[in-house]
């Protein structure tokens, strides 16, 4: 296949990107940054540079590639992932005008089938009060998504949404300065934490991707998470046993609202997901199917 990737810089790109090469795939890796061209060509990819809001020059280097599929993972999100709810805004203009952009460069282009990578919508991202960037984000997913999913019922591309879990993985920025703030007890639990976070290793999250290339129904929504939604005091604890570090210290909700109140909105949400439908239509399965034998993977490399 000759593969598009947007995106393909970023922290679920460059895995992507080694993944499709490795299968035999054509694959034209998409970047802003003309610095970056030369580590997508060590990859074994064609760069191209063009930016995703420049409609024009998107729909130039697309043509130029010819691809038969097309891969949306186009974010801009801070490398060692989003602290506060203004973070996600650059994203989330990405996800609007962006996807509009990628999908009709592709349409132009005659590629058959557009696979967009989003995430787990927080539910009641909508409630007021809510801290800038968040409501706006949550609008920019449902955005994306519908936009995929409309042309794809218009026929004008077989279009698939991937709703990810969090990302996690040795070679992930923000599970390396996770553990890292684990290690310095810089991370509490949350008291009475009864939150339900999905979460995803990484390499489970590209061989989902890689497997939407060739199957899954046109129109369809797949959430790519593991098999047990653990909450983010869980998460804190299992890394704490894994490298040694004290019992972490626990704080009350309320401490964390005030002081961090984007963070204590998503790490106390309950969104327990399901990939059945993904492990059937997809013909896919995690490698990883909980966060414990991920992190237990994570920390044999790093040995």
């Amino acid at each position: 296949m000759k593969v598009f990737v947007a995106g393909a810089s970023g922290t679920i790109g460059i895995p992507l990107v080694k993944a499709l090469v490795a299968a035999g795939h054509q694959v034209t890796a998409l970047t802003r940054s003309p610095e970056k061209q030369d580590e997508l060509r060590r990859l074994g990819a064609t760069p191209a540079v063009a930016d995703a809001l420049d409609p024009e020059a998107l729909r130039s280097v697309v043509r130029a590639a010819g691809p038969t599929h097309v891969i949306h993972q186009l974010t801009a999100l801070p490398k060692e992932g989003p602290s506060r709810a203004s973070d996600l805004i650059a994203t989330s203009r990405l996800r609007i005008d962006g996807t509009r952009n990628l999908l009709d460069a592709s349409i132009r282009a005659g590629a058959r089938r557009f696979i967009g990578g989003s995430f787990a919508l927080l539910p009641g991202a909508n409630a007021k009060p809510a801290p800038r960037g968040i409501n706006e984000a949550a609008d920019a997913t449902r955005s994306m998504e519908s936009q995929i999913i409309d042309a794809s019922r218009s026929d004008s591309i077989e279009g698939i949404v991937l709703r990810y879990g969090l990302f996690y993985g040795p070679t992930n920025p923000s599970t390396t300065k996770m553990i890292e703030m684990v290690r310095k007890h810089r991370f509490p639990t949350i008291r009475g934490d009864r939150g339900q976070l999905p979460f995803i290793h990484l390499d489970d999250a590209v061989s989902a991707t890689v497997a939407a290339l060739d199957h899954g129904t046109p129109g369809s929504t797949y959430d790519i998470v593991d098999d047990r939604a653990i909450s983010i005091s869980d998460a804190v604890r299992l890394i704490a046993e894994h490298i040694g570090a004290p019992a972490p210290r626990s704080m009350p909700a309320w401490l964390l609202r005030v002081f961090m109140p984007y963070r204590a909105r998503m790490l106390t949400t309950r969104l327990p997901l399901s990939n059945a439908k993904a492990r059937t239509e997809l013909r896919w399965r995690p490698m990883y199917p909980t966060l414990r034998e991920g992190l237990a993977q994570s920390f044999s490399k790093a040995a």
